[in-house]
């Protein structure tokens, strides 16, 4: 009988990191040959935390209330959008201790409501139709300026738009020496 050993090749010791994790020790050279950061400065992150922070309590002032001394049942709709705005002010105030992974939250505030001016708002301020409940909503939702601008929008395409992204097939996700 003959005893078959497994090669290992010397690239694949188990200390090594498979090749399809993210090289998180050095630092490539973006297309202005300058590095980028893996993370964000110290004062970026307070920008950060500030903007969760205007975002939390600001839910929390208005929408809060609502629930908390709301009696009866709720109307689908307005009850939907009222737990949804106060899931994303809680979700808002983990983002103060994490907020760099918490930041698809401000990327969903800012989707929603640029979206909301794009397609409701602005239609109806071109035609002069803007009524004083889309004039009132519009008012409360310029708050958005304040979130646009903590956002730190070059990591954000760093790390949504241009990075490679996971694996679909646990196939693929396999290091290439590993496919047999």
């Amino acid at each position: 009988m003959t005893a078959i050993t497994a090669h290992k090749e010397p690239s694949q010791t188990p200390s090594a990191a498979p090749r399809y994790l993210p090289d998180t020790t050095s630092r490539r050279k973006n297309r202005k040959g300058t590095t980028n950061p893996a993370t964000l400065s110290l004062p970026r992150l307070y920008l950060l935390r500030i903007g969760y922070l205007v975002m939390g309590v600001g839910l929390a002032i208005t929408k809060w209330p609502l629930v908390i001394n709301h009696d009866g049942p709720w109307p689908a709709t307005e009850g939907a959008v009222l737990a949804m705005l106060v899931a994303l002010s809680l979700l808002s105030f983990v983002g103060v201790r994490y907020p760099v992974q918490m930041l698809p939250i401000l990327l969903f505030e800012s989707a929603w409501k640029l979206l909301w001016f794009a397609v409701v708002a602005l239609p109806l301020w071109i035609t002069g139709e803007l009524d004083p409940a889309n004039l009132e909503l519009l008012s409360r939702n310029l708050w958005v300026v304040i979130i646009l601008a903590v956002t730190p929008w070059g990591y954000v395409v760093n790390q949504y738009v241009t990075k490679r992204g996971e694996p679909w097939r646990r196939d693929a996700a396999r290091p290439v020496g590993d496919r047999h």
